[in-house]
């Protein structure tokens, strides 16, 4: 229970931090014209194509001078952004109604009130698409755990699933009981989301055509 409660944190904190950041750079990206924002958005997909294998030592590094090993801080803020979500988010909103916004500021309304009055609440499938994505692939995530988790009390569920089946290889019940529970937390969330999830993810592939 403690892995799962430790998988869920780091899940959970990182999938509203990414919702959050992807969505508002990709509501700049998408609503703001300034200059040089074709190359900022043409620099941050570019990351896209560089694997994580690549890079995880220099920011193994860089939390470790950090004193964030070991921590959820370490688990967490390496990985708040990532080029997919602004790029999915930017997508969205580019055909978002400039009237909108254009009325907003018209009534006195500040730009960050537009994002959070106007943006969020009328980016439900996006921001539901983004966060399902997000949450299931730090749920899953193991190389980054394995390269900061020291102590038992901060191990994540994919962890000790490695261990419990170093354990019990010989015990395929009990291994799949394991992986059973381990899936539990995504059913729900994805059963919860669904509504939401789908729309968005056809949406998306609809304008993305």
């Amino acid at each position: 229970m403690r892995c799962i409660w430790n998988s869920f944190i780091v899940a959970f904190l990182t999938t509203v931090g990414t919702v959050f950041l992807c969505s508002l750079t990709g509501f700049g990206l998408a609503k703001y014209s300034f200059k040089g924002r074709t190359l900022i958005l043409l620099t941050i997909l570019a990351t896209m194509m560089i694997p994580f294998e690549a890079i995880m030592i220099p920011l193994y590094l860089i939390v470790t001078s950090l004193k964030m090993q070991d921590t959820y801080a370490g688990l967490i803020v390496p990985l708040l952004m990532n080029a997919f979500g602004v790029f999915m988010m930017r997508q969205f909103l580019v055909t978002f109604l400039d009237e909108l916004i254009d009325a907003a500021r018209i009534d006195g309304v500040s730009e960050l009130g537009i994002y959070f009055r106007i943006i969020l609440p009328n980016s439900t499938p996006a921001l539901a698409t983004l966060g399902v994505l997000t949450f299931r692939s730090q749920w899953d995530n193991l190389i980054w755990p394995l390269l900061i988790v020291q102590s038992p009390e901060k191990c994540a569920i994919p962890l000790y699933i490695i261990q419990f089946a170093m354990e019990k290889y010989t015990n395929e019940g009990a291994m799949m009981a394991a992986a059973v529970i381990a899936s539990i937390p995504m059913f729900v969330l994805f059963l919860t989301l669904t509504k939401y999830f789908v729309p968005g993810a056809e949406l998306f592939t609809a304008k993305k055509d």
